[in-house]
């Protein structure tokens, strides 16, 4: 298998350093950037599969750095933060982010997520690539392409792959944490919002009239399904 290519994207040497021994002993290659400008030059100049990246940059925050990544292609974007807050979070994961972190952190639990976020990437990648059809929307695994009434949708990465395991399972239904464990690969403890977020903002481009869900409903108390029933072709 190829060497699988990391870059750190932090303004605090002590922070890269660690990131980079922890890396490099399990195997990745590793590249650095202190701000974001650099960053982009990196990604430019290397493709690699993954970004971490800190919030809080000179001159350019993660914030813009994700969207411009989003923007330039897709590379698996791990988000790291100082901040507590949720808004935070979601606006992290808003803009595409495949997962984020809040410092301080555990470097083992950063490289374990590494792994666990190209994991995913690569179970999409040689997985089931059935095109998936219902009324007015349409899944293509293989291209990676979800389409509303004809059009595409532009699907965040964990956006995406919340629809895909939704609808390849249809009428189950799932907790937020049991899609935690089943989309993002862990248990994300105490952050069951990640999950609504994601929900809400598939919903706002997916669904006909996302205050009255079509595809994606609410079961009250439980959790989420697809629902193939209303949404089948036939």
């Amino acid at each position: 298998m190829a060497q699988r290519r990391v870059l750190v994207v932090d303004d605090e040497p002590m922070v890269v350093d660690v990131l980079r021994r922890y890396l490099l002993r399990d195997g990745f290659a590793v590249d650095v950037a202190r701000d974001g400008a650099a960053a982009l030059a990196e990604v430019a100049r290397h493709s690699p599969d993954l970004v971490i990246l800190d919030l809080t940059l000179p001159s350019m925050d993660g914030l813009e750095v994700c969207r411009s990544l989003r923007l330039a292609g897709k590379v698996a974007i791990l988000m790291v933060t100082a901040r507590g807050e949720v808004e935070d979070r979601i606006r992290g994961l808003g803009m595409g982010a495949d997962d984020y972190v809040v410092k301080p952190f555990s470097p083992s639990e950063i490289v374990a997520r590494v792994h666990a976020i190209l994991r995913r990437a690569s179970q999409e990648e040689t997985g089931g690539q059935r095109e998936l059809r219902f009324s007015g929307l349409t899944i293509r695994p293989a291209l990676h392409l979800v389409e509303r009434d004809g059009r595409s949708v532009d699907l965040a990465g964990r956006e995406y792959d919340l629809l895909l395991h939704l609808a390849r399972n249809p009428r189950l239904v799932f907790s937020r944490d049991a899609l935690l464990d089943a989309v993002w690969g862990y248990s994300f403890a105490g952050e069951p919002s990640t999950v609504t977020v994601h929900v809400r903002r598939l919903r706002e481009k997916i669904e006909p009239d996302p205050g009255h869900p079509f595809y994606i409903k609410t079961v009250w108390g439980l959790g989420y399904k697809f629902d193939p029933d209303r949404a089948a072709d036939g």
